[in-house]
């Protein structure tokens, strides 16, 4: 009887002992997901909200070149047998003249205005925008700038979701970024990252007058990418992804963008002028590094060394020479040449710039205000038929040319003689239909146009054989 009580004792001791244990173990078990949640506010829930519905996906298509076809239809085989080898064969005809390609754009109002790449929409016929609504519309062109590779476009709608522009000159190296875009055709697809660095130089933009200050990071962008928006936490536009570093065509750990200060800068002058207004220094630099210190005894490591400077430039009027080091433009740090870039991309006429360099070692600072080249061109009268404008001559073009092109108006180039027109690359007899977007329709409106721009302008025409073709040129104060 005794043994009974004595085993009902211990299996009740047992018991108890085991809901102890287990209630221990919920407890160390709670502490433990109490300890390692996550915290709230470190995540992109709210940013992916704001800009997927604010992301497009486009797509542009393209006139396809027409191409001889040499094959005949087999029928022909047939019809020789009977009426001999006559060249009155049947032929098979393209059964598409038409090439498509696909990208994604930010909204930055809410009245359709777009923001993308130019490489996105460059030399499309027709542009189509589709919203993370799947609603569809066309697209006008407002105007691109091919030194940044950026792109405005508008479509008739108003109440849109739009980004609004964060800081890009406050951004931090390790700081937590977003991609969000449309990669593989993939629609609303976003990736994370941080950013790896900043003012970065790939020469990846193919324009003389390229401006290239890329924000790294190593969040995903694949093809189709191109156009999309780089955000912060705060659902912020900070960036717009432009390309890869990558030898497969496919994301390969890092990607770039253009900061959202040129950005802003670039689509508002597009907006409000059509084109961008621009301004130089007039200077030849190289960044500041090891080798350049010690050869020239600078003591100095960051910074652009002042290779050469032109006579005319704004750099010259201010008072800088030969062998300066600049370390600051507006206040802000130069490290090297992309971050001067940069910060002279977002002035233009009208705008003061201060400037701090060492020359001598010594650290001196300069100022003065960028201005618009003087009109230098006069107008033509009526009865003058042709014009030369430093280092080329220009004519009108006949009506019947005019109708055997489909354009409205323009000025060919009759002769090429020197200076900036040779050395963009642009040949004899093309004609200019536009420049930064704006119509030329003859001499009169070239020099008008002309005589108002100062910095980088892109010309746009075709030649007589039907070929379109585009030309960066750097419109600045020099003699003819």
């Amino acid at each position: 009887m005794l043994n009974k009580k004595k085993i009902f004792i211990w299996i009740i001791l047992i018991y108890f002992i085991n809901i102890r244990i287990v209630s221990c173990e919920k407890q160390n078990k709670n502490k433990i997901n109490l300890k390692f949640k996550i915290p709230e506010g470190i995540n992109f829930i709210h940013a992916a909200k704001i800009a997927t519905k604010s992301v497009v996906h486009i797509k542009s298509t393209y006139k396809a070149k027409k191409k001889k076809y040499k094959e005949e239809n087999p029928l022909n085989d047939i019809f020789k047998d009977f009426f001999g080898n006559k060249n009155n064969s049947f032929k098979i005809k393209p059964e598409n003249n038409q090439k498509y390609s696909s990208g994604s754009g930010v909204i930055i109002s809410e009245n359709g205005y777009i923001v993308t790449n130019n490489h996105v929409i460059n030399n499309a016929n027709e542009i189509e925008i589709t919203l993370n609504n799947n609603k569809k519309y066309k697209a006008k062109l407002i105007g691109i700038d091919c030194s940044t590779d950026i792109a405005l476009l508008k479509i008739k709608e108003s109440g849109l979701p739009y980004l609004k522009f964060g800081n890009s000159d406050t951004l931090q190296v390790g700081e937590w970024v977003m991609a969000v875009g449309n990669p593989f055709k993939l629609k609303s697809t976003v990736t994370t990252g941080i950013v790896s660095a900043k003012a970065r130089n790939i020469k990846i933009i193919n324009d003389k007058m390229s401006i290239e200050s890329f924000i790294q990071t190593d969040a995903a962008v694949n093809t189709g990418n191109s156009g999309g928006a780089l955000v912060n936490l705060k659902g912020e536009l900070i960036g717009i992804n432009t390309a890869i570093a990558t030898s497969t065509g496919n994301f390969s750990g890092y990607s770039f963008a253009i900061p959202a200060s040129i950005v802003k800068k670039i689509t508002t002058d597009l907006k409000k002028h059509g084109n961008v207004q621009r301004v130089v220094l007039g200077i030849i630099i190289t960044n500041v590094n090891a080798d350049i210190s010690y050869e020239k005894n600078l003591n100095i490591f960051n910074g652009v060394y002042v290779v050469e400077v032109n006579k005319e430039g704004i750099a010259c009027l201010a008072g800088i020479k030969k062998g300066d080091i600049i370390t600051e433009i507006n206040k802000n740090k130069i490290k090297n040449a992309s971050e001067l870039q940069e910060q002279i991309a977002l002035c233009k006429p009208g705008n003061k710039i201060t400037i701090t360099f060492y020359r001598n070692k010594e650290k001196k600072n300069t100022s003065t205000i960028f201005k618009n080249i003087k009109k230098e061109i006069k107008t033509l009268k009526n009865k003058e038929e042709y014009v030369k404008i430093r280092g080329a001559i220009f004519e009108n073009i006949s009506k019947s040319l005019q109708k055997k092109l489909k354009i409205e108006g323009g000025v060919r180039i009759k002769k090429i003689l020197k200076g900036g027109w040779k050395k963009s690359g642009i040949n004899q007899d093309f004609i200019i239909t536009r420049i930064d977007n704006e119509l030329i329709k003859d001499i009169n409106d070239l020099i008008k146009i002309l005589n108002k721009k100062n910095g980088g302008i892109l010309i746009e025409g075709i030649y007589e054989n039907g070929k379109k073709s585009y030309y960066g040129i750097e419109w600045k104060k020099t003699n003819s």
